[in-house]
């Protein structure tokens, strides 16, 4: 009787672990699509040559939102006024701070192609601060970690961070972080899927 009980228990857990992991917010049929969602589909792949994907899959719920987040992704990835290896940093940061395995699995790569040190990416994936940082890379994230934890940043971090990557840099750095945050956000809540074949690339955090 107990081991048909525990039986029972695993598969009553299997079933709710595998939904829990199912994604909210798939694909959207063709024949259901509105004319403001294929418009938006239109001007995604005009901008960028390719479908629809991860976070803009649950952003099309929201046509207009999904076609401003792509033009504010289309600046703050291509056209920043921060070098790759410290955008992606900056992105790497956010990821992991919301243990977001999608985001993380496509900018990983893009991190190292930029120049961003593979022990500075894998101390963001462990959760600590890394050693050894260039000092554009200390003073981002150290402005990057204060307005995480305390919501504000002091005077000395600020006039380093400015000192380093220029005011517009800091607002770039602010960008990315806000945008890559709301991204995380939506598909942590729609449970966006990792591309067929891959593994969860980040271990949960403590709590």
């Amino acid at each position: 009787m107990n081991s048909m009980i525990i039986g029972v228990a695993l598969v009553v857990f299997g079933v709710a672990a595998a939904a829990q992991g199912q994604d909210r917010m798939p694909p959207i049929p063709a024949e259901k699509l509105s004319e403001a969602q294929k418009n938006a589909i239109a001007e995604f792949k005009a901008a960028r040559s390719v479908d629809i994907s991860g976070p803009f899959v649950p952003l099309l719920r929201s046509p207009e939102l999904m076609s401003r987040a792509r033009a504010m992704s289309d600046y703050l990835r291509y056209k920043s006024a921060l070098p790759p290896r410290l955008s992606e940093f900056v992105i790497l940061m956010t990821a992991r701070r919301w243990t977001q395995q999608y985001e993380w699995n496509a900018h990983q790569p893009l991190a190292l192609q930029g120049g961003l040190g593979a022990h500075i990416v894998k101390a963001i994936a462990d959760g600590r601060r890394p050693d050894g940082m260039a000092d554009d890379e200390d003073a981002v994230y150290t402005l990057w970690d204060e307005v995480q934890r305390n919501q504000k940043v002091s005077d000395a971090t600020y006039a380093r961070a400015v000192a380093k990557v220029g005011e517009q840099g800091v607002i770039d750095l602010l960008g990315l972080t806000g945008y890559y945050t709301m991204l995380a956000m939506v598909m942590n809540t729609t449970r966006t899927p990792l591309p067929d074949g891959v593994k969860p690339p980040l271990a949960p955090l403590p709590r």
